[in-house]
């Protein structure tokens, strides 16, 4: 069954292209889940074509992923923690609150990068119950959609079918490499502005 499913999804994404690609991120960002169904789409896709078209697919992927994290986090927002306990263990939950109150926008950041089994749902529900600000929320899904799917857009043009293959049992290395990659730009950003900042006073 999931099989027949996973074809009718490629067929819907290779007919309409972007537009596709776009309204299947909506629905896994939201409501309906589809492990990683967003990177096979975008490396598939992609393969030999052009810089232009990889971006513009990856783009469209982005672009649907924060629209349905927007969906979800406005639900939570409105529905408050029972909408939690309905999907998620209360383990799960009081992890998720945890680090949203400790880390902020990065609690949404780092698992939008991850692929699967990190759960990323969670956390947008939670940013959204305890008032993550909409600001940094965008700005977290953006940043770790953008790394994680231009990511594979730009493997795919450079290594084609090997891409492919590698997913098959990769895809978490991949994961745990572009986190490293992530947290490594940011503490050099955050320590060059506070260079910046000490140098003008």
């Amino acid at each position: 069954m999931f099989e027949t499913i996973w074809q009718w999804i490629f067929k819907i994404a290779t007919t309409l292209g972007g537009p596709g690609l776009l309204l299947i991120a909506v629905a896994d960002s939201s409501f309906i889940s589809i492990p990683e169904g967003n990177d096979f789409l975008i490396v598939a896709l992609s393969i030999g074509k052009s810089w232009g078209t990889m971006y513009y697919l990856a783009s469209m992927t982005i672009i649907g992923s924060v629209i349905g994290c927007i969906l979800l986090f406005l639900l939570g927002r409105k529905g408050g923690e029972a909408v939690l306990l309905r999907r998620f263990s209360r383990d799960k939950v009081a992890m998720a609150e945890r680090y949203v109150q400790k880390y902020g926008l990065f609690s949404v950041m780092i698992p939008s990068i991850l692929p699967p089994p990190m759960p990323f749902k969670v956390f947008v529900l939670t940013a959204g119950v305890f008032h993550l600000s909409i600001g940094r929320f965008l700005i977290a899904v953006i940043i770790g959609r953008s790394v994680r799917y231009y990511t594979w857009g730009v493997l795919s043009v450079l290594y084609g079918e090997q891409v492919k293959q590698f997913m098959t049992g990769s895809s978490s290395t991949v994961g745990l490499a572009l986190l490293a990659a992530t947290i490594l730009l940011f503490l050099a950003v955050y320590s060059l502005t506070r260079r910046c900042g000490s140098s003008a006073t």
